[in-house]
């Protein structure tokens, strides 16, 4: 799951970014509203952490904007107006929910867990293919009942194989979701995370397949376990 984070406070940034990410998430960060509106004009999010006392503006005003254009990916305010005409306020321009700072990062988490379940049933934490299954909360993948211990980052790919399985996927979208915009990507890192995702399903035993399709991206075929 990709999330754009959008905190002006550096190190609380950074700080929350590796938290999410060992949460299993891939979070982007931004400092600036004109940053967030960059952001969400050139990849696509599964949903926004906002902060709103942001150095050129308000987060408001970028959330009422998203509303306007039609975004619809969960919005979660993050910030320490605690009034209730605040709380008000950001629900009533478009916000899903509202965590207040100090915050705990398990809260955060479940929270924005709860948020990507609501609005589409693909965003279920149960996958199933073949005889494989995979929880993306717990990051855990079974192979035929078995546990099969994967990294993190191809447990995001097979979350999205998954997610469209007997469907391609093209690299730039694979690519949007796996890697953030401040990592170096070699040319060949997906080719390499498809590679050693194929191994390890194949070592387990697994009766699902990844096709390569030329000049486009990969396609996850199911099977009957």
């Amino acid at each position: 799951m990709r999330l754009l984070l959008v905190e002006d406070e550096k190190e609380l940034g950074m700080l929350t970014a590796a938290s999410l990410t060992q949460g299993g998430f891939n979070a982007d960060v931004v400092g600036t509203v004109d940053e967030a509106e960059s952001a969400v004009r050139v990849a696509r999010y599964d949903a926004v952490i906002l902060d709103l006392g942001l150095p050129d503006g308000d987060g408001l005003t970028f959330l009422k904007g998203l509303r306007v254009r039609g975004e619809a990916m969960p919005v979660l305010i993050v910030t320490a107006r605690d009034a209730v005409e605040d709380r008000v306020a950001g629900l009533e321009s478009g916000a899903d929910d509202y965590i207040l700072k100090p915050f705990a990062v398990l809260e955060l988490m479940a929270r924005v867990r709860a948020l990507l379940r609501r609005p589409r049933e693909l965003l279920s934490a149960q996958l199933a293919s073949g005889n494989v299954t995979l929880d993306t909360e717990r990051h855990q993948a079974d192979v035929a009942g078995k546990p099969l211990t994967l990294p993190r980052r191809e447990v995001l790919l097979l979350s999205v194989l998954m997610r469209n399985e007997n469907r391609v996927v093209t690299r730039a979208m694979l690519e949007d979701e796996l890697y953030g915009f401040d990592q170096n990507l070699e040319s060949n890192a997906l080719e390499v995370a498809v590679h050693r995702l194929r191994r390890h399903l194949e070592s387990a035993g697994a009766t699902v397949r990844i096709h390569t399709v030329r000049g486009l991206g990969y396609l996850l075929e199911g099977a009957a376990a």
